[in-house]
């Protein structure tokens, strides 16, 4: 059985049940209206993945019915599973024709007319009664699986088309395989295990986990495992009573109990203590936990997702993290690429960033240079999405114009760029040769020109070029060379 569901509108009792007897062994199940009220209810209600209907009604022409469930004025009040996330309803799904059922028109009218009118006003297919056994279930078989077709071509366009997703910014492929592991994990109760470089975006990709599943109304409870002292992570994660050690004056619920019915987040796991990590285990295993001067064992139900930016198996193997957790906890692996595999997704982030921190800071900013651009490109990004929301941020807050240059980023970057422009591998291109005295160079005359310029504008590189009959762009490219000394021999000093 493939599970999808056909609705017949038929008010002849006999067709209807003769129809039913030739779809008796199809892999599809059957709902009968009589009506077309009853159709609009039963759609409504359950939905079809398509439709067989009769042109002939008794309340209602079959070409209106028609129009109206193809229209999609007629709405499904169920949703199947892999259809939502996170409260919405994917893209693919709202285009008018995709949300809609096939629908199959039968008519004992073989006119041309009547045929044309059903294509024209949406029909899949058409039948003119009588017909036999066979050319029902072909037809129904063929429609169907075009149905189904266009669903998958839909699931992947929208996927291909995803810019943001459940807290991130990129449309990278790696990213996109990020996605769907989400896609396909969130409903699951299994564990999801992050891991990823500092600054890769491991919390949000948790939380996305958690926003996606049908916990998404219970809690979504974070412990950073390496920012709590080790003397306490037992008490943060499972909870203390009053009295336990020094300090504990009442009783306290920890995360443990906080997220249940939700998500438990355990980021930077690798970092717990051993002799916890096998009460985490026994945790996982059977749901019960004790706390901290506690007797008795408390139950609850939560999903777990736990991250490091470690290599967990080399941390195995190093003795500093159990075998039997590391295989319990490693069932969905998630992998978070660095943001400098993420291609243009750093421009689209960098674009973001500097919308939100100019609204914030009251700038002027509205756009990234070109030349910022390519010195944005071209750094590594050690530091990944956390290191690129800080430079942003630190070019906004000590400059003001409508568009970001290259030289209000921070010297590390364009350090990047000029690496990029010429390597330290590259041989330094020959001496210049000397010139008789008093004669100078035209890079010399030039920079002097160029500084000048800069001087009398009041340093505004923006008013400098334009007095010079050049883009800003081309005095940052400048400025830059002449701070690694790309200089000629003999240039002026700054």
């Amino acid at each position: 059985m493939t599970g999808e569901r056909v609705l017949l509108v038929e008010d002849t009792r006999a067709l209807a049940e003769l129809y039913r007897s030739y779809l008796r062994d199809a892999p599809w199940s059957l709902a009968h209206a009589a009506t077309a009220a009853e159709a609009r209810a039963a759609l409504a209600e359950g939905g079809a993945d398509a439709v067989l209907l009769d042109l002939r009604l008794p309340d209602a022409d079959g070409l209106d019915l028609l129009r109206e469930i193809r229209s999609g004025e007629i709405r499904s009040g169920e949703i199947r599973s892999g259809e939502i996330r996170s409260g919405e309803i994917r893209s693919s799904e709202i285009r008018t024709g995709e949300r809609a059922p096939p629908v199959i028109v039968i008519t004992a009218n073989g006119s041309v007319a009547t045929a044309v009118a059903a294509m024209q006003a949406g029909a899949a297919d058409f039948l003119v009664k009588p017909f036999q056994q066979e050319r029902l279930l072909v037809t129904l078989g063929n429609v169907l699986e075009r149905a189904r077709l266009a669903r998958e071509v839909a699931s992947l366009r929208d996927a291909a088309e995803r810019s943001a997703y459940g807290g991130f910014i990129g449309a990278a492929p790696a990213m996109q395989a990020v996605y769907r592991i989400i896609d396909n994990a969130a409903a699951s109760r299994a564990t999801v295990f992050i891991s990823g470089e500092s600054g890769t975006g491991k919390e949000l990709a948790a939380e996305a986990v958690h926003r996606m599943s049908p916990r998404r109304d219970g809690p979504f409870v974070a412990i950073n495992c390496a920012a709590i002292p080790r003397e306490l992570i037992e008490s943060e994660v499972f909870g203390h009573v009053r009295g336990a050690f020094t300090g504990a004056v009442a009783d306290r619920a920890g995360a443990a109990a906080q997220a249940a019915g939700g998500t438990l987040f355990l980021d930077e796991i690798c970092e717990m203590d051993l002799g916890l990590q096998g009460k985490l285990l026994r945790f996982i295993q059977t749901g019960t936990f004790q706390r901290v001067g506690a007797t008795k064992l408390e139950q609850v139900d939560v999903r777990f997702v736990c991250a490091t930016n470690r290599d967990p198996m080399g941390e195995v193997k190093a003795g500093r993290f159990r075998e039997d957790l590391y295989y319990r906890l490693h069932v969905v692996p998630i992998e978070l690429p660095p943001l400098r595999e993420r291609g243009e997704d750093i421009l689209m982030l960098a674009d973001r960033f500097l919308a939100r921190f100019a609204a914030e800071e009251g700038k002027r900013f509205t756009a990234i240079g070109a030349e910022a651009r390519a010195v944005l490109l071209a750094h590594p990004w050690p530091g990944n999405v956390r290191e690129l929301e800080n430079a942003i941020r630190t070019a906004v807050v000590l400059n003001d114009a409508e568009t970001l240059e290259a030289a209000m980023l921070p010297a590390q970057l364009r350090a990047s760029r000029a690496g990029a422009v010429r390597p330290p591998s590259q041989p330094e291109p020959p001496a210049a040769p000397r010139l008789r005295a008093g004669i100078r160079t035209l890079a010399e005359i030039e920079r002097e020109a160029i500084e000048a310029a800069i001087v009398a504008c009041g340093g505004n590189i923006a008013q400098a070029a334009a007095a010079l009959g050049v883009s800003p762009s081309t005095l940052y490219r400048k400025r830059m060379g002449w701070e690694k000394g790309e200089g000629t021999p003999g240039s002026i000093a700054q």
